[in-house]
């Protein structure tokens, strides 16, 4: 078992790993090509970015957990009809969302939270980086998928290559051209076609179950996948309130630098998590397989794995920036002030990072075992209910400025993590222990 679970987790890890090196890579290029107003520029618009993340992850964690189910049942045929319909939901839904962002790329940046001087740099790095919604969202997806029908090298193979060609991209577009902001958005999105078109031929030459073809949209199923996908969405979208909710508060307080500041946080944060959520998505098949498939054993036991490897490699990460924050803050910024104010806010925004593996493992078995409301409950619960007040009480009620934004997330994590993964052994144990005893 722990065997088959590397097989699926190492291979998904590593590819969420090397796709969060786009976002790195971004924001290298930016802070050192072209200044730090490209940094803060980008955070304005990173919601945006994270809410179309989080729409085709909704699409295939729904989609994926119904394939896996039902594979794992030995109902192929419904489970290749999920994808399809799937597939057809992510092409309307990305052409729609670039025609809203290129069409109002200003009027969406200033509701942002944009300043005078980031609104032209925001603007035209949406507009450039919406224009390629279509391949991203489907890339996004279609990797996933590819773990789903037993493929994870390939999903690895396919993003490593994509992120390849953005690196190279960037430094032609931004050193040699000096194309300016939209070079990474353009870098970005040539690079998600590079991972599309590796990914496509598995499906077009039937190389798996899964395949293209002529399918009917059927609201019971287009449904079904939204409801499982939904906790996966909520997450997504409670991170991108949180960046609106902090950019907001940390222009009125300390400007610019301090969205500065916490645009190099969350370049940090996005590898750290990218990897998380790689371990989960590689778990999530052999959880809903597993479980489809009447094994209770072999869930917990992908659990356990599951766990050992978040918690591993976080410890790694946390002792990285608690030693060597300075180091990781020089790789986006030889700014002086920039580099003194992002250090202690960098350390205090991990404080407690640890307890987030909590929610992730909780997460990951709400979202496998189709538990919809709990997995949207803990979604909300830390990312919302917790977090946005707090950002607004600590720095103006406590006059504690941008520490008082950046001490909301541990103090979430301890709360929310905590709660979501006692609640995920009092109800999905017990079901468990049950399906053993059948």
């Amino acid at each position: 078992m722990v065997k088959q679970f590397l097989g699926y987790a190492i291979p998904s890890a590593l590819a969420m790993c090397i796709a969060s090196l786009n976002t790195i890579i971004d924001g290298v290029f930016l802070g050192n090509g072209i200044g730090d107003a490209a940094l803060g520029a980008v955070n304005i618009v990173m919601p945006i970015t994270i809410v179309f993340f989080g729409l085709a992850t909704m699409v295939s964690v729904g989609g994926g957990a119904l394939i896996s189910k039902n594979f794992g049942a030995n109902e192929d045929e419904k489970g290749i009809s999920i994808f399809r319909q799937v597939t057809y939901m992510l092409i309307i839904m990305s052409l729609c969302l670039s025609a809203i962002c290129v069409i109002f790329a200003k009027p969406i940046v200033k509701i942002m939270g944009a300043t005078e001087n980031l609104l032209p740099l925001a603007a035209e790095y949406l507009k450039y980086y919406a224009m390629f919604c279509l391949p991203s969202l489907l890339g996004i997806a279609f990797n996933s998928f590819l773990r789903n029908d037993n493929k994870p090298k390939l999903a690895m193979v396919s993003t490593i290559c994509g992120t390849i060609s953005n690196i190279i991209l960037n430094y032609i577009f931004i050193f040699k051209l000096g194309l300016g902001i939209k070079s990474a958005a353009i870098a970005t999105g040539f690079g998600q076609i590079i991972t599309l078109l590796i990914a496509l031929p598995h499906f077009i030459l039937k190389k798996g179950k899964l395949s293209f073809g002529k399918q009917n949209l059927e609201a019971g199923t287009i449904r079904e996948v939204l409801k499982i996908g939904l906790p996966s969405f909520f997450a997504e979208a409670a991170f991108s309130v949180i960046i609106f909710v902090h950019n907001l508060v940390l222009v009125n307080t300390v400007g610019e630098i301090g969205i500065s500041t916490y645009a190099i946080i969350n370049y940090i944060t996005t590898n750290i998590y990218l990897v998380l959520l790689g371990v989960t998505l590689g778990a999530q098949p052999l959880i809903s397989y597993n479980y489809g498939a009447n094994r209770p054993g072999r869930v917990r036991k992908a659990g356990v794995v599951m766990g050992c490897l978040i918690l591993g490699y976080t410890a790694i990460m946390w002792t990285l920036i608690i030693v060597a924050p300075r180091f990781l803050i020089q790789i986006f910024s030889s700014d002086s002030a920039l580099i003194a104010d992002a250090v202690p806010a960098l350390k205090l925004y991990f404080a407690a990072f640890i307890f987030m593996d909590l929610q992730y493992i909780g997460q990951t078995f709400f979202k496998s075992l189709n538990k919809k409301k709990h997995a949207i409950f803990f979604s909300l619960l830390r990312k919302v209910v917790i977090v946005v007040p707090l950002t607004y009480i600590f720095p103006y009620l406590f006059n504690m400025g941008s520490n008082g934004v950046f001490l909301a997330e541990p103090i979430s994590n301890v709360i929310g993590g905590s709660m979501c993964f006692i609640t995920m052994l009092c109800t999905i144990l017990p079901e468990l222990k049950r399906m053993e005893n059948k």
